[in-house]
């Protein structure tokens, strides 16, 4: 036999291993299950992915999302305005808007402003990045909230202290829940 003949007999011998066609149905019959098993863990893993997250809608699990954004650091109260609505009838959009007094320069200015919420599925709802050029420390915004709940705004000075402030909020048609 030749060189080349060879190479043929070898690629059609590997391609009648992976042909269903040529397998026998007890082979088939064991992939089958097999597939059938990965994607069963597949769509387990995924489901127990997006209820991580509803389990952290809690207190506890916004006020380890407020330690995770200080770095355990305490935050003060004072400094901080947090605006919005105490009664909403629609949780799909409520107007917050949060305001820092501060002079917003190099010496006396806010890094970040952060939103939590008690009962949305992620207890961190935004992040705002300011510096000394924004002028106004002052950021206006619409979020969801699954339920009456509430909702805390933290500011992060440049000295590195945090000044925190809550609202109590009632929603009416709540927003964020998966049925």
């Amino acid at each position: 036999m030749t060189p080349m003949r060879q190479a043929a007999v070898c690629s059609d011998a590997s391609a009648q291993a992976v042909s269903p066609a040529h397998r026998s149905a007890p082979q088939a019959d064991r992939m089958v299950h097999r597939e059938r098993r990965r994607l069963l863990k597949a769509s387990a893993t995924i489901t127990a992915c997006g209820l991580a997250p509803a389990l952290m809608a809690s207190p506890m699990g916004m006020e380890g999302a407020i330690n995770q954004f200080t770095g355990g650091r305490q935050t003060e109260a004072g400094r901080v305005l947090l605006d919005l609505p105490a009664l909403v009838e629609n949780g799909n959009s409520v107007p917050v808007r949060v305001e820092v007094a501060s002079t917003m320069t190099e010496r006396d200015h806010v890094q970040r402003i952060a939103l939590f919420s008690e009962k949305n599925p992620s207890p961190q709802v935004a992040v705002f990045y300011l510096g000394p050029r924004a002028g106004r420390a002052a950021v206006t915004t619409r979020m969801r909230l699954a339920d009456s709940q509430k909702v805390v705004a933290v500011a992060h000075m440049s000295d590195g202290s945090f000044r925190r402030v809550h609202a109590d909020v009632i929603v009416t048609l709540a927003a964020c829940i998966e049925s």
